[in-house]
């Protein structure tokens, strides 16, 4: 049975784990943020990040990616105006199925099934071994100052999908995983990738910018 879920569209991709600060400004998301903080001690106080598709009106089910996160309130900053900042932590993925048009509410209510995080099959001790020295060599490209990974293959699975630089459908396909094995297998292709483009653009020669003539800009 699908459970109703109140929606936060975004032009970007939350993950389990990610800290997410927010800045809540449109009225619908006041109404929904302030319902929230409403609630009952103890009651989850969590929304329904989904990435929208670009090109596409995020205001229809078309415009939005089949898989979000729960964004999690820990902390709730209340102005004057109506306005809020939070502090929200991805937490449990999720599948959208429709979207619910008679919940009478402002903000999209969405109709979603809870996803379970299985690890799958093959070697996943091995397969999170190779991720985290190829992610450290990574981020050693990009000067990153280095420090300590998860030992657990699913944590670290959402760190590389949520640290790493990749477009918005590459990140999306990493949370749509259909398990933690195949997540870490994706992230090692994609990595390869990006430590072989980090390799060539640092080996180019540099350019003599005072040979260059000046742009009209």
């Amino acid at each position: 049975m699908a459970t109703r879920l109140p929606l936060f569209p975004l032009s970007t991709v939350l993950v389990p784990g990610l800290v997410l600060p927010l800045h809540i400004f449109e009225q619908r998301y006041r109404i929904l943020v302030q319902a929230l903080l409403d609630l009952p001690e103890g009651a989850p106080r969590h929304f329904g990040v989904i990435a929208t598709r670009p090109g596409r009106d995020p205001e229809t089910l078309e415009g939005l990616y089949p898989v979000g996160c729960t964004a999690q309130i820990r902390e709730a900053t209340p102005y004057d105006d109506g306005q809020f900042d939070l502090v929200t932590v991805g937490n449990a993925r999720f599948q959208l199925h429709g979207l619910d048009d008679e919940a009478g509410a402002p903000y999209h209510t969405g109709l979603v099934e809870f996803l379970d995080e299985p690890d799958g099959p093959g070697d996943l001790d091995a397969a999170a071994e190779l991720v985290a020295l190829r992610f450290a060599a990574y981020r050693d490209r990009l000067r990153v100052e280095q420090s300590g990974v998860p030992t657990d293959p699913r944590v670290l699975s959402y760190l590389v999908a949520a640290a790493a630089v990749l477009e918005l459908p590459e990140r999306q396909s990493l949370l749509e995983a259909a398990s933690t094995h195949e997540r870490l297998t994706a992230e090692l292709t994609l990595l390869r990738r990006e430590i072989g483009l980090l390799d060539a653009f640092s080996s180019l020669p540099a350019v003599d910018l005072n040979k260059e003539p000046p742009t009209p800009n």
